[in-house]
């Protein structure tokens, strides 16, 4: 079938402002929103811009906004989003990250958040044996949280973050909680104090758009709120 694709363009050194382009693809339900994407930069418009590596869901190069939910191109079949001759999707950038070209977005702001809560485990104790062993019970705690990709699309569905840009972010507190709850870890106090204040957990307001927009299945706003009981329990 025939599907319009508008996609929102920018190119800070020619644009002075955004502006959308249509493209009619030629796509078959099954193919994959990147396929598209890929079929409009190779025969229609070499100077589109956007993000892939692996096109299987693990690298989160391509996450982007598809008719206004925050996702992964290479997860997402035209099926999903287009059903008949004619359908229009629209895609655009991220949300909240500068734009560098169309829908490839500055996401230095995203990972210096994510740096801030210290991404690794922390523990200075002894070794006993070879490596720091943990059972399943211990693993199953947090281990919905290791699966993140830092696609950055938890980020851009935050409503929060459209109000207060300072807001640490959800991909960021929910990687924090995966080493809080490591039982290996020892850094916890440390961490939780990190997100004790205006910019850390407590402008979260439990939308749970970051969770609908998770391409990885992480409880994201659960993890949120494991965080600020934890805070709780500290402060007392």
């Amino acid at each position: 079938m025939k599907i319009i694709i508008n996609i929102k363009r920018f190119n800070p050194e020619s644009d002075a402002e955004p502006y959308f382009r249509k493209y009619e693809v030629e796509a078959n339900p099954n193919d994959r929103l990147l396929d598209a994407l890929m079929q409009i930069k190779r025969f229609q418009d070499g100077s589109l811009g956007f993000r892939k590596s692996c096109a299987h869901g693990v690298c989160g190069s391509d996450a982007m906004r598809i008719n206004g939910t925050d996702r992964l191109a290479c997860k997402t079949l035209v099926q999903d989003v287009a059903t008949k001759d004619g359908d229009t999707v629209t895609i655009e950038p991220l949300r909240y990250l500068p734009v560098q070209r169309d829908l490839i977005v500055d996401q230095a702001e995203f990972f210096k958040k994510y740096r801030f809560i210290k991404p690794y485990l922390i523990n200075d104790e002894p070794v006993e044996g070879e490596e720091r062993l943990q059972s399943q019970q211990e693993r199953m705690v947090f281990d919905d949280t290791t699966n993140c990709i830092l696609c950055a699309a938890c980020y851009s569905a935050c409503p929060v973050l459209e109000v207060k840009p300072g807001f640490v972010g959800p991909a960021a507190i929910a990687q924090a909680y995966r080493f809080i709850a490591d039982s290996r870890d020892r850094a916890m106090d440390e961490r939780l104090e990190l997100l004790d204040n205006k910019t850390g957990v407590w402008p979260c307001q439990n939308h749970f758009k970051c969770t609908q927009a998770c391409p990885r299945s992480i409880l994201i706003t659960k993890r949120i709120n494991q965080t600020k009981d934890l805070i709780k329990k500290q402060r007392r």
